[in-house]
Parts: structure tokens; sequence; C-alpha cells
């Protein structure tokens, strides 16, 4: 008997101990071996920094007036709270010094004084997003009285017995909007139903919006404005209404009906007064009405222009207030407060002196280099489908077919065919490739080449607009999708795909073109493909239907899945709907949103969109997803007619396996011939997910967790005989009787086999511990001997092998010296010695370039032009820097299938614009165009883009998941910019400046008409504002703020926002119609959209109106502002937004002048400050030498004139020279543009026998 276990029950109680040690021991290990998930917070959720940015610069200064001012008078009429930046200050009820009430990073606006006048109730965002909150003067209690993080609220109002809060609450971060009552001390509201509308009008208009609630003094009646819908473009009034809810019945009544709409009531406190603002011709007024007669008239006019023409995130005018006794209102207008007798005495100024310190992020912004390599390397592979043995890849770059050896190799051409070629497919047996090919005259062909090279041969006889080819199993077959060649030709705007396409086949083994075989019309689905062990069954995807097959007659339709998901917070409504989906492939022809035919409709509510692609596994038993820029993979379970519909907003409540394969993101996923692995690109990245790996991997972890449950329960089960053995044990013991030697020899054997399962769990830790060592230490191994393609993946997540493919062509670089003598230079440079702000000129100057540099720039006498140079002589002409457009939008590009030749590119580069940069680019297909340019492929301008925007559907989790969005652009696009699409919540948008700025990204944002987002925008740094603020006038609080966040704004005024698109102005005063110079770049059916009939929909001009009178426009308002900032140093650049290509530039560079700025500042907005708001200052904008060679050789002065900026004689882009008018090179070469897309027929020539009469 072992000694060291003694009978005694002393001695028991030490063995006891010993025991459960090592259980415990064991019992720890067994169950926590497996890591807990991290569960990331929700957006905005609660945290010790809901806000994560830190202010690292002040905008101080002292402010005299403001922007947008919302106040209130406290009940005792002594003084006055108001906003002012996002920061509440309070001051007395005469004027003079303000206070500081609540200062920081939040935005906190509208401070409403309770009725005891001891609290303020006011809206910010401290909280990650926008909430109701409650604050004590004395500053002893701040309560945050709404919940959640993803909601707008706006003007708060205290019921009059200080209980309740009633505010405008809207359904996301946008949209329409309804009033709740809160309790001040409750988070849980009560909805106020509002007036009944007709549901179709509120379908059709996005909804109700039910705002700027005020009490009768009795607390009985709720006065509001609603209009239906958040707002509209170029819109037609009235917009809003007042009525009135009664608080006893239920019932709310219409109290309004003007055409200027009433807007923002206030109630007199002895319920005598209404006050209300209303539009008068192009501006508002206040209006008072006796409520006791009826009686309407004037109260002060003009006054703020009101906001019913954007999304009036702090009310559609500013928050106001009676003064106790009802003799006045305190009310702001023209960036001051002012005191407004009711009896028409006149108004009088209450002045106010704010000592502003405002925090700022840090600064975003970089100085980039323009790569000048003498090889390109492609942005983008597209298609990429690996071979049936895994050992190759094949794949468009440069809109060309190339193949590549895997895991290593040379990528090389199959071909040497001057035409576009697209979706390369793989032959069964991996010996050939079909493909696509396309050229703007003659249209495309179905092609196969052999995989090892030699000459291909095209397989349809029919030149037509091929797409998305698959090979049947057999590889008997070769099926496409096919659309009248004319439709692609002809494209000159939003390619939606070809009308009547239908799917064909040819046989695969053709020698010779031959006619194609009619499947059966497509409608809308499209991406043919098989499965494996299914050729009579062709599967094909649809928006509507899902995941559909049918039989090579087109004829038993089944449908196997359906999938949707949501694009982001629901009421988050896109300002450009056109911008708003991403697809990565796109499915011709194509539409967005679920379609109101559906036979599946979405049950679920919120934007619920279908999945862009749905491919079915060459097994069958699976398919991979594409929404957005994610892939999925979901298991198939055929359950009938009905297909499982799989929502991916929750995969956890999925009715079959759904797996999510990426994160950062992906396009043009494609299975491996054996349904193994599927792969996907990025850029020039290949992505592979190992399934089977994956599957494998999934399988172990699985035994392993099996083993160590067994452990567990074999554990607990020697635990729980062994504390029985020793009960029994202590019981003969504690009645003096003897343990039999077998339950000693029991429970020592118990004792043995406890310490043997702590052995055997400590030992399987160790040895998955080793394994996850080995494998790491292999990865740091493998990347310290310069293999990238590794990915040390570290994690208890898969992620897909990357691997770069480099594809290189000769960057296109003229060769030569050139001077440009004798004209007149503006150089856009610093003026040096001058202290006024005069412009630099050069009169009779001359410019040395040498390729696509500019060596020498300044009077003519005094640089010496080498013997070698070609000499142009420009006397007379006027020389500045190619233009700028800084939010360019070619409306759009086709993607796909490419074009040879973009004509929205060379009207761009005709009118002068040598550099573009498109913020939202919808598809990633701008990175080939560009590629296509850097090579000499296609003539054009300088493209750079953000990309595809980043919108509020990435759901951003926290700091980590936006820096993983945002390596798309960084690591992939390498876009050196990002837009910031209205991406979420404030907590959102600053993890994704704070991750931009880590990665060196200069992100720009949309400004969405949104005046208190685009001022956070400011406030965190954001480099960048697309569109212009909706407010006008804005005062100097805003310029000073834009100053020092050294924020550039684009306020592209052609597409106005708070008012008519300026595009309308120019469209009435200008002849672009018959201007021959547009004609010859601009296909005649996108100018006749636009000129020969204005109104709904003109040549894609949303809104209900398309003429206005003049003095209807805003955009002169707005352009005050431009001349303030660009007096004060501030930040402006030029955008077209695409409206008109070419002459667009210029209309905008004409209406940002309405305001009167300067000719030469509003050349400064054209060109320097455009450089440097994409980060490339120092590369561009200006006649300097070392830059690149950017010029313009105008026939008149922009000074003396600014609408001479369209009067062009050369082009010079990147050291080349081009005729002004017909973009015929003049230098290095002397040649003739050659015009790839077919001339329009004009039908004058045509008789139909009736001519002349």
């Amino acid at each position: 008997m072992n000694p060291a276990y003694g009978r005694t029950l002393k001695a028991v109680g030490r063995t006891a101990l010993r025991f459960f040690a090592p259980v415990a021991a064991l019992t720890a290990i067994a169950f926590t071996v497996a890591p807990l998930a991290a569960q990331p917070p929700r957006p905005g959720g609660p945290g010790r920094n809901p806000l994560p940015l830190r202010g690292a610069r002040t905008a101080e200064f002292t402010a005299t007036e403001g922007t947008w001012i919302s106040l209130d008078v406290s009940p005792d009429g002594q003084t006055i709270v108001f906003d002012l930046l996002g920061d509440l200050y309070t001051m007395p009820i005469t004027g003079g010094k303000a206070s500081p009430l609540l200062t920081g990073m939040a935005f906190e606006v509208q401070p409403r004084f309770s009725p005891d006048g001891e609290s303020v109730a006011f809206i910010s965002d401290r909280s990650g997003g926008d909430n109701l909150w409650t604050m004590r003067l004395d500053r002893t209690d701040t309560t945050q009285v709404s919940r959640g993080n993803n909601n707008l609220f706006l003007s708060p109002e205290w019921v009059p017995d200080g209980e309740y809060i009633v505010v405008s609450r809207s359904g996301g971060l946008g949209g329409s909007a309804n009033l709740y009552m809160y309790n001040a001390e409750r988070s849980s509201p009560i909805t106020i139903p509002g007036a009944p509308t007709s549901p179709i009008l509120a379908a059709l208009f996005g909804g109700i919006k039910r705002i700027g609630a005020a009490f009768s003094p009795d607390g009985r009646y709720i006065w509001y404005a609603q209009s239906f819908g958040d707002w509209e473009y170029n819109a037609r009034l009235p917009r809003y209404q007042l009525y009135r809810y009664d608080r006893e019945t239920g019932t709310a009544t219409l109290m309004t009906n003007r055409y200027g709409s009433a807007m923002r009531p206030a109630i007199s406190p002895d319920g005598e007064w209404l006050v209300y603002a209303s539009r008068y011709n192009a501006d508002t007024g206040l209006r008072k009405r006796n409520l006791a007669t009826g009686d309407e008239e004037w109260l002060a006019y003009p006054v703020q222009r009101d906001e019913q023409e954007s999304r009036a995130p702090v009310d559609v005018y500013p928050g106001y207030a009676f003064l106790p006794d009802g003799s006045a209102i305190v009310v702001s207008y023209g960036g001051k407060v002012w005191n407004v007798p009711m009896d028409g005495s006149g108004p009088t100024e209450i002045p106010f002196e704010v000592d502003v310190e405002l925090s700022i992020g840090p600064s975003v912004k970089f100085d980039y280099q323009i790569d000048t390599t003498a090889m390109v390397t492609a942005s983008q592979i597209r298609s990429p489908v690996v071979s049936p043995d895994g050992g190759r890849v094949a794949f468009t770059a440069f809109d060309r077919l190339w193949v590549r050896d895997l895991p290593e190799g040379e990528a090389t051409r199959l071909t040497e065919a001057d035409v576009g070629e697209f979706h390369p497919q793989w032959s069964p047996d991996g010996a050939s490739l079909a493909y696509v090919t396309w050229d703007d005259t003659d249209g495309g062909h179905i092609m196969r080449v052999p995989a090892a090279g030699g000459a291909p041969v095209q397989l349809t006889g029919t030149a037509a607009m091929y797409y998305n080819v698959a090979w049947s199993p057999d590889g008997e077959r070769i099926v496409a999708s096919r659309g009248a060649a004319r439709d692609l030709m002809e494209a000159s705007g939003l390619f939606f795909g070809p009308m009547g396409a239908e799917f064909v086949w040819v046989p695969a083994a053709a020698t010779a073109p031959a006619a194609a075989t009619v499947i059966s019309p497509t409608g809308l689905r499209d991406v043919a493909h098989f499965a494996s062990d299914d050729p009579d069954r062709i599967y094909a995807y649809s928006p509507v239907e899902g995941l559909v097959s049918f039989r090579w007659d087109g004829t038993d339709i089944k449908r196997h899945l359906v999938v949707r998901g949501r694009q982001g917070i629901a009421g988050m409504a896109n300002p450009h709907p056109d911008e708003w989906e991403y697809l990565p492939r796109r499915v011709y022809p194509w539409r967005k949103g679920p379609d109101p035919t559906d036979v599946d409709p979405p049950t679920e509510p919120g934007f619920a969109q279908p999945a862009g692609l749905i491919v079915l596994s060459p097994e069958g038993d699976r398919a991979f997803v594409q929404f957005g820029n994610d892939i999925y993979i979901v298991d198939l379970a055929e359950v009938g007619s009905a297909p499982p519909n799989i929502l991916l907003t929750n995969l956890g409540a999925s009715p079959v396996p759904v797996r999510k394969l990426t994160d950062v993101g992906g396009e043009f996923p494609a299975w491996s011939p054996d349904g193994s692995a599927l792969n996907w690109a990025m850029g020039n990245v290949l992505f592979t997910y190992d399934l089977d790996h994956v599957e494998s991997e999934e399988a172990e972890e699985e035994e392993t967790a099996h083993a160590r449950a067994l452990i567990r329960a074999r554990a607990m089960a020697i635990s729980d005989t062994l504390s029985d053995k020793r009960a029994e044990a202590d019981s003969l013991e504690n009645a003096d009787e003897e343990v039999p030697e077998e339950l000693e020899d029991e429970i020592t054997r118990l004792q043995a086999d406890s310490v043997q399962v702590v052995a055997d769990s400590l030992m399987a830790r160790a040895d998955s511990i080793r394994e996850a060592a080995e494998e790491v230490a292999a990865r740091a191994s493998a990347v310290r001997d310069g293999d990238k393609e590794i990915l040390a993946d570290t994690t208890d997540t898969y992620e897909a092998h990357e691997r770069r493919i480099e594809v290189q062509l000769p960057r296109d670089i003229p060769r030569g010296l050139v001077a440009l003598r004798g004209g007149r230079i503006i150089t856009m440079a610093e003026n040096p010695g001058d202290t006024t702000g005069a412009p630099h000129v050069i009169e009779n100057g001359v410019v040395v370039v040498r390729d696509n540099r500019i060596v020498e720039v300044g009077v003519a006498d005094s640089v010496e032009i080498p013997d070698s140079a070609q000499v142009i002589d420009v006397s007379g002409k006027t020389l500045v820097p190619g233009y700028i457009d800084t939010h360019y939008h070619s409306m759009w590009l086709v993607p796909e299938i490419h074009p040879q030749e973009v004509w929205q590119y060379l009207a761009t580069l005709a009118y002068g614009v040598t550099t573009t940069r498109d913020p939202q680019t919808a598809f990633t297909d701008i990175l080939s165009y560009t590629d296509r340019v850097l090579t000499g492929g296609m003539t054009g301008p300088r493209i750079y883009s953000t990309g595809p925007g980043v919108f509020n559907g990435e759901n951003i989790r926290d700091a980590d998941h936006a820096k993983t969005i945002l390596r798309r652009y960084s690591e992939y696009y390498d876009t050196k910019t990002l837009k910031m699409y209205m991406s979420g919540n404030r907590q959102q948008r600053q993890w994704i400046i704070q991750a931009a700025r880590e990665l060196e990204l200069m992100p720009t944002t949309e400004g969405g008409l949104d005046y208190k987002i685009d001022m956070t925008h400011a406030i965190d740094g954001y480099p960048g504002i697309e569109h212009n603020i909706p407010v006008a006038p804005m005062y100097s609080d805003v310029v000073e703020l834009f100053k020092e966040s050294e924020t550039t704004n684009t306020p592209t005024l052609l597409v106005s926002y708070g008012g008519p698109f300026g595009e309308n102005y120019f469209y009435a005063t200008e002849n672009a119609h018959d201007d021959p110079k547009l004609n010859m770049f601009v296909p005649k059916e996108n100018i006749d959209a636009r000129t020969r009939r204005r109104g709904s929909g003109a040549g894609g001009s949303p809104g209900p109106v398309g003429w206005f009178l003049e003095e209807e426009h805003v955009f002169p308002r707005h352009a005050e502002f431009v001349k303030k900032m660009l007096e004060d140093d501030g930040r402006m650049a030029v955008g077209s937004h695409g409206q008109i290509q070419g002459v667009g530039f210029h209309w905008e560079l004409w209406a940002m002048a309405a305001g009167d700025a300067s000719n030469h500042d509003m050349l400064r907005a054209a060109t320097i400050l455009g450089a440097e708001a994409i980060g490339f200052g120092e590369q561009l904008g200006s006649i300097e030498k070392d830059k690149f060679a950017d010029i313009l050789v105008l026939n008149s002065d922009p000074l003396d004139d600014l609408r001479n900026t369209v009067d062009i004689r050369y082009v010079m882009k990147d050291g080349r020279l081009y005729d002004g008018m017909t973009l015929d090179e003049v230098y290095p070469e002397e040649r003739t543009l050659e015009r790839r897309r077919p001339a329009e027929t004009d039908p004058a020539s045509t008789s139909a026998g009736i001519r002349g009469n």
C-alpha cells in the first residue's frame, strides 16, 4: 500500500486536495483551450471613448457672425443659448461676450431651455451618433435621453409641463422623420402619429418628414412642418406645410397652403401669435398669424434662406424663440442675432462675440509622386480563371488576354490582336481558352485560342456584343450572352447593357466562323455556367429570380437560390442613386434594387437588395454569392419549386450554411474547375480560398474539440466518482469503521486516473501549440526568404492566399525637346517678392519642355533655347496650366466590355482638362481605362479616382475594420484616395479618417446636402468635401473652420445643393446644342438629350423641373462662399460632375465666379488648388521648372475675361501637344486623331419621298 495515501481521515483529506488541484487545472484547460471569439462592439456602442478622434489642431478666432445659428431664450427672458459650429454658448439677452456651455469634438446643436430654465435639451453625437441629450445649466448632470447611434435627431422642444421632450427622429441616418415624445429621464419614446397620408404618396416620395415641433401654451397642440420625402432635386414648390396635432383627439389638421412652403412654427407664450418661415420669390421671410382672427402679414423679410431644398439636418429654418412676454422674437439671420418686435416697429441687432476654440482632427494631407518608371504595371487583372490542372491563370489586363504560370511565372499574351479581349474561360481539358473580343468599328466575336499559344480562331460569323462565355462540361459547346453591336457602339451615357440580348452557343471545335444557335432571350438573366455532372442544363443568374437553370432550348426553368442583403443603414438615402450600388461584375442588363414584380419579394424590412451575382459550383452542391464588395459561399438545398431565400444580414439565422470569405472585399470570383477553391481578384492581386483546406482544418478542429469534450467528460466522471467514494470512506471513518481495502484501492486508482487525464490534456495542448509554432516559424522563414505571397495566418480565421500578378507594358512618354515661345504665361506659381497677391505673369515668355517635363520657364530674352528644340510660336497667346477637374464623372464608363475609344475623355482633354479625379466610380473598370491611357492605348487626360466609394453598407465595426476596408484602396487599387460616402455615424466616420491617415490616403467626402455632416467632416480633418454646402449664405465662422482644417471644397455648382441645378442656367443661356467643338467629340444623342428639351430627367438631370427664373438659381449665393474662401486663403477646387462633357468644366468655373471672385483666384481653383487637393501640388497645377508639362495655349487672356478659359488653341498634356479643336497631335509627331467610334448618320441625305412638303 502506498504510504502517500494513508487510511486516516486527515490523510484522505490531503489526498483530496491533491486530486482537486489537478482536476481544477484540467477543467480550466479543457474549457479555455479554444480561444473565445472576439466580440466587436456594435457601431456606436458603449465604450470609454465613443468618439475616437482627438483634437490635434485648434481653430482659434473671435466670431461676431455665425452660420445657421439656432437659439432659444430662457423663461426669465435674461439669457440666450445658441449653437455655433457644433458648440453651445450662452449670452445675456442684450448680447455681448458669449460664455461656452459645451465644447469639444462632439457636434452639439439646437439647444432649448426647459420650462423651469434649469436645463437645456440639445442634439449631440457625443455617443458616436445623433441622440437627444439634456444638461443642467449648473453642469451637475448631462443625460443621454435617447438610445442608439444610427438615427438622425433634430429640433427638440420641451412639453410645457417639463416632463417630456418632443423631437424629430428619422429611421436611419437620414430620410423621412417622425415626431417622438421622450420622457426627460427615460429612453423609450412615444410616437406622435401626425396626419394620415396616402401610403402610395408616402412610398413614392420616400416617406413623410415631420419636423420642428412647437407647442401651444397649454400643451394641447403641437404645430410642426411636414413634407413628402427628405429632399428633391430641382424641386417644385411648395415642399412643406404646417400641421397642428391635437393631443386630446389624436387628429392632425393642415394649417397652411402657401406656394413658398411653411416651416419652423413658433407660438407666442400667450397663444395669440403664430410665426413661421416661408419663401417669397427667391428669398425667405418670417410671417406672423393672429391665431384668433387668422390674419397674416410679413414680420421680417428677407431673412436666412430656408433649407427646404436639402436634407435640412438642423431643420429648414434655424431655431428661434419668443420673449417671455410675447412682444418680440429673437432670431438669427444675416449671420447676426436680432430682436424682432411683433408690432412691426423694426428689428434690433443683438451683438455677440464668441472666442472660438474649436478642436480639429489631425491633418490628413500628403504629397504623392507621379510614377515615371519606364514600364507600367497593370493596376488591375480582370476575370482571372485558373486552368483545370491549377498550373496557369488566364486573365485580362490592359484590355488584352494574358496567361501566367502558377505559382510563379511571367505573364504573356496569347494573341497579337489589336482588339479588346475579355471574359476568358478554360476548356474542360485545359487545352484551349475561349474569350470574347471587341472592336469599336467592327464589333465583337467569340474566339478560341490554344492555351500553349497559336493563332486564335473566330467562332462566330456575326459581329455582335458577346460576353460571359462558358464551356459545356463535355467541351463541345461554348455558350455566351449576345447583344447587338450597335448598342455598345452607340452608347453615349450610362450603359445598361444590350437590348434584346439572348443566350447563344457555338461549336467549340469549329475551325471557321459559323452562325450561333439561339437558346433563349436572356431577359434579366446572365452569366451562363454549368454543373459538371449536368450537361443538359444551363445555369444563370437573375437579380429578380435568383439562381436559375434551363435546358438548351430555354425551357424547363427552375429556380435554385435567392440571396439578398442590405447595402447600408435604413434611411441612409444616397444623394446620387446612380452611385449607390457597387457590383464588381455586372449582370447585363443590370438594375438596382428589388423588382416590384418579384415573385418572392423580401419580407425583411429595410433596404433588401438582390445579390450582384450567384454562380453554382461545378459539383452543384453550393454556390458563391457576390454582394457588394464581399463574397460568400452558400450551400444549396433543393426544396422544390420555392428556392431558399437567404438574407445575408443575419447569417446565424440562415436556413442553410453560409460562409463569408472576404473582409477587404473581392471582384471577379470564379470557381476552380473542381470546385475545391474559389479565386477572385482585387487590383492586380489574385486571391485563392482553398475550401477543401478550410473544411479539412475545420474537421480536425471538430475532432480536437470532440477529444477535448471527451477529456472534460472523463475528468468530470472521475471527479464525481472520486467524490462519491471519498464520501463513502469518510462515512465509514466517522462511524469508526474500517475502510475496505478495495475501496482504498479504487480511490487510489481514481486519483491516478485524474493525474493521467491532466497529463493527457497538457500533452494534447502542447502538441497543438507545437504545431502552431512550427507553422508560424515556417511562414516567418518563407517571408524572410522573400516569399511575399505567403500570408502570416496567425488568426483563428482562414485567409485567402494572395498572389500579385505583375503585367507590364512600356509607359507612353513623348520624346523630344520643344519650346513654346512668345506667349503671356500665367504661371499660377507664387509671385516672387509680391505681397499683394498679384498673379505671377511672364510677358513674352518661353516654356521649354523636354519629354514630359518643364525644364525652363522665363522671359524670352533670359531663356536659352537649345538648337535641337522645336520652336512653336505662341505670340499673342496666353499660357496657363492644364485644368484640373477634381470632381469628374464620365457618366459613365462602359463596364466589363471596354470600348477602345472613350469619347468622354476625348471631350474632356479637348476642352483643356489635363487631369481628372473621379470621386466615386461605382465600378473599378476605371483602373483598366487608366492603364490604357498610361500606355498610349487610349487618348485622354491624366485619370485619377477614388475607385468605388466607401458607403455605409460596409458597416464599419471598429478602427481595425476601418483599416481593413481602406487597405482596398492603399494596397490593391493604389488610388491614393477614397471617397467616404456618408459611411455611417460620426464614430464610424472618425474610424475611417484615422485609418486613412495611418495608410497615407487622402480621402474626400460626400457633402450629401447635409450642412451638419459637412461641418463634422471639416472638424474631423477630412481634406475634401464634394459638392457645395447647401446652406446659403455662409459666414466667416465656416471660412475659418475650413481654412484651419485645410479642407478643400469642390462645390459642383452645376448640380447645386439647396436649389436648382446650375446647369439649367447654362442650358438656357448657352448654345451647347450647336457648339461645333462639342459636336465633334460628344455623341449627338447625348447632346440632344441635354439641350433640346429640359425637364424631368433631361440628360440624366433629376427632379421635376428643368427651367427656372434666373433669380431662382442658388449657385450665385454659393459662389459668394467661393469668393470668401479664396480671398481668405481657403481652398476651393473645380469639379464639373460630368454633367456635360468637355464644356462642363468651364460652366462650373464660371458659375463659381458668379460671387465676384477675381479671375486669378478662379484660375487658382482650376489649377494649383485642384492639384494640391488631390495630392499632386508638387507635380502639377502650375507652369514651373521640373513640373510635368500640362499646359494650355489660349487665344485670349482669362485674366481679362474668365470666359476666355474655353478659347483653346493648343492642349499639352504630359509633353504631348494637341490641336485644341481637333485633338490632332502637333508635337512630337504630326498625326490626325484616329476616331474608332462609328460616325453617326445624318438622315438628311435619306429620301422618304416627301422632302420639301
